[in-house]
């Protein structure tokens, strides 16, 4: 077994005093921007909300305070433990010995050191977003914040510095070594990891020129964005020797907000374990499986009796036995929820049903500073239901899933469903699958048997899941293979089935077909597929950013008013904001919040997962293909699915063989001490 811990809680050498005040340094710079973050929604005008207000308290919570605490974003960082939960979360605090931050400037001074520096004016407003109103006054005190930004390299960057800080920018900079490690470590996170080997870290500060890379990773240390983390190898008991010592733990560095929530996650998850007890008497639970197949038996059980539950399954039985579930708790007095991924999810699970809702719903989100999205359900303002089921766990990333576990009231019993085999969220963590390999929660899979010889969409599906890739009869035109010869056949034909074929010849609106692909770039990617779905079936300049009335719209990144992979359309828009009617209701998102939106005709298969449509085009070229991605693409359709193929033999042979990608996370091994 692994005993995975932060440094800063041993004392086995010498430099762990060091270690241990960096680890507090970090936590105490995350608690002091939660004071300022909620010191700021405290003081902030009424009439500064958004203007599609707090979304509906779902049943079975309580109305929230009137300045109700904000919980941590999914796109922020959790808690750290020890912190008060439910306080927004840090955003880019100052290094300890920075200058503080000087208020106001906004994009006009922004855009003013860009144009003296000779940088794009088309990156303010993506900096402005990341480090806030005084980003200028940021900047000119460490340039070097700029590689921060999504989209900035390191020699971006160090121009940058050069232009600001003239011969004052030197290589040893301690500004820039901080910075160098912090972009390693999110590019690392932006591939789902969130703890990177100190010696890879060392390997490629040495690879990109930086002459003293131990240095570097000292300033990222003194910072406290940054923290030194280890795992510890318990004792071999097969080992010839028994009184051999465990190998030396590996040094490992992880970002604060990473490491933290993985923590914070892991003691939501303890807590709820140890907190639980039984919802219903054994007469009670006797009586609710009596006559039920033997694994909606288990699950009654375990959902009933302990505080964590994973539930495994295809989409269609982990989303049916989650609304069977709170259904049957609900008429047995408990209260009681079934939380989808999106609100169109949640409304086609159970139409106008109070006991189903959003995930981001039930959160209660709201803006937070620096555009970040904060949530009014935490430690201090938990969640009043007896039972929760998250019908697609599998997407939650490890800041969304500690905010979930925190907000989640001693003694709530917690069930997390998600198909086999999905692929891992979009950020970074993989919870659900730690949490199961972690073997510190009762797993139940839902037998569902194989479909019958009249579904044949069904059949593909399962036989995705299990690796293989058949070809299926389909004479209600089900399933439809369309073979093309390269990405820009690809591109046409996908072009050709939503606009004309499928409303045609199936009489499925376009409304209800989603094109799905692996992946954003490339000829036959999601940007190239909605460029070319835009000028075919709603063609216009692009008034709004870029959007005009009437385009689907797809959030890439989580707003207050929507969740990540929540699909909208375009009403209009103005100096106001971007009007957009979601399946909960019309809402008006701020200028700067609009860049979080994407035309949507196309979506990856990591936005779309959680929201199924009635048709769905899969355009599967060779790049970015695995076996979890493609039953992602293929399992979301509901009565017909194209696949538009230029992927040949690549397509098969992902399907057999490439699993999803390993992430280095450290979840597991909390869970397990």
């Amino acid at each position: 077994m692994t005993d995975s811990h932060t440094e800063a809680e041993t004392g086995s050498d010498t430099g762990s005093e060091t270690r241990a005040q960096r680890a507090a340094r970090a936590a105490a710079a995350l608690r002091e921007a939660e004071a300022a973050a909620r010191a700021n929604a405290a003081s902030r005008p009424a009439d500064a909300a958004p203007s599609a207000g707090r979304a509906p308290t779902p049943p079975g919570t309580a109305a929230p305070p009137a300045t109700g605490t904000a919980a941590p974003p999914a796109t922020g960082a959790a808690a750290p433990p020890g912190a008060p939960s439910g306080a927004a979360p840090r955003v880019e605090p100052p290094a300890a010995g920075a200058p503080a931050p000087r208020s106001g400037g906004g994009l006009p001074a922004l855009t003013g050191l860009f144009e003296s520096a000779g940088v794009p004016a088309a990156l303010a407003a993506r900096t402005l977003a990341r480090l806030g109103p005084d980003a200028a006054g940021l900047l000119r005190d460490d340039p070097w914040r700029l590689l921060g930004v999504p989209g900035v390299l390191p020699p971006q960057a160090d121009h940058f510095a050069r232009r600001v800080l003239g011969g004052d920018a030197r290589p040893d900079d301690p500004r820039r070594g901080r910075a160098l490690v912090a972009h390693l470590l999110t590019e690392a996170a932006r591939e789902g990891h969130t703890v990177t080997p100190a010696a890879d870290v060392l390997r490629e500060l040495e690879r990109i020129g930086v002459a003293d890379a131990g240095a570097a990773v000292e300033a990222a240390l003194d910072g406290g964005e940054v923290l030194a983390l280890a795992d510890e190898p318990g004792f071999d008991e097969d080992a010839p020797d028994g009184d051999a010592e465990p190998a030396e733990p590996e040094e490992a560095l992880g970002l604060a907000r990473w490491a933290l929530a993985e923590e914070a996650a892991a003691e939501g998850f303890q807590r709820l374990a140890a907190t639980a007890g039984p919802l219903l008497d054994d007469a009670a639970v006797r009586e609710l499986r009596a006559g039920l197949p033997e694994d909606r038996s288990l699950l009654g059980t375990a959902a009933f009796t302990m505080g964590v539950t994973v539930l495994r399954g295809t989409p269609d039985a982990v989303e049916g036995a989650a609304v069977e579930l709170v259904r049957a708790a609900a008429a047995r007095g408990l209260r009681s929820a079934a939380a989808a991924p999106t609100a169109r999810a949640a409304a086609r699970l159970g139409p106008d049903d109070p006991l189903v809702t959003s995930l981001h719903r039930l959160l209660e989100p709201a803006a937070g500073p620096a555009g970040t999205v904060v949530f009014g359900r935490g430690e201090q303002h938990p969640l009043e239901l007896d039972l929760l089921v998250v019908t697609d766990a599998s997407g939650l990333d490890i800041e969304l899933c500690a905010v979930l576990a925190e907000a989640c009231a001693d003694g709530t019993h917690l069930v997390l469903g998600g198909p086999e085999g999905a692929p891992p969220p979009a950020g970074p963590g993989r919870p659900l699958d730690d949490l199961e390999a972690s073997e510190t929660a009762p797993v139940v899979s839902l037998d569902t048997g194989p479909p019958g010889p009249g579904d044949p969409l069904g059949t593909l599906q399962a036989a995705v899941r299990g690796g293989d890739l058949p070809a299926v009869e389909a004479p209600g035109r089900e399933v439809v293979v369309v073979p093309a010869a390269d990405p820009a056949e690809a591109l046409h034909r996908a072009v050709q089935l939503v606009a004309d074929s499928i409303p045609r010849a199936l009489g499925i609106p376009l409304d209800d077909v989603q094109v799905v692909a692996p992946a954003a770039g490339g000829e036959a990617g999601t940007a190239a597929l909605n460029a070319a779905l835009k000028a075919r079936v709603n063609p216009g300049p692009g008034r709004f950013a870029g959007l005009d009335p009437g385009d689907r719209v797809v959030v890439a990144a989580p707003l207050p008013q929507a969740a990540a992979g929540e699909v909208g359309t375009v009403l209009g828009g103005g100096p106001h904001g971007l009007d957009v009617e979601f399946a909960d209701g019309p809402v008006t998102i701020a200028p700067p919040d609009a860049s979080r939106l994407r035309h949507g005709w196309a979506a990856t298969a990591a936005l779309a997962r959680g929201t199924r449509r009635p048709a769905v085009v899969a355009v599967l070229s060779a790049d970015g293909l695995s076996r979890p991605v493609v039953a992602t693409a293929f399992g979301l359709a509901l009565r017909h699915l194209s696949v538009v193929q230029a992927a040949g033999p690549a397509l098969a042979r992902a399907v057999r063989d490439a699993g999803a990608p390993v992430r280095r996370t450290r979840l597991a091994g909390l869970l397990a001490r």
